[in-house]
């Protein structure tokens, strides 16, 4: 099954605290360059829906991102949750190559 996900660029600057306050969710993306990782951001509704379709390093995710036009597709690698909460703190997605 393959899911897709739209996100966006991280604002540089921007505190994670005051992102999620505002209803996003950090996320990181890596290899979609050799060296270079992308700060992003996720809607809470988008990111609890992804997951109800998708298992960390299972589930291809067909990720858009538009501010750096980018689409490819990725697993998610990583889900960080608060340590006595239940809410979701940062996701890292790792690209995949086509073969």
């Amino acid at each position: 099954m393959e899911v897709t996900l739209e996100c966006q660029k991280r604002p540089e600057g921007s505190k994670t605290k005051a992102l999620r306050r505002e209803g996003l969710i950090p996320a990181v993306l890596y290899g979609h360059q050799v060296t270079e990782s992308v700060e992003l951001t996720i809607g809470v509704k988008e990111v609890q829906l992804l997951l109800k379709k998708a298992s960390a390093n299972k589930t291809i995710i067909d990720l858009k991102v538009p501010e750096i036009s980018w689409n490819g597709k990725t697993v998610i690698r990583e889900i960080q949750y608060h340590p006595y909460k239940s809410e979701i703190y940062h996701l890292s997605f790792f690209s995949v190559s086509d073969s």
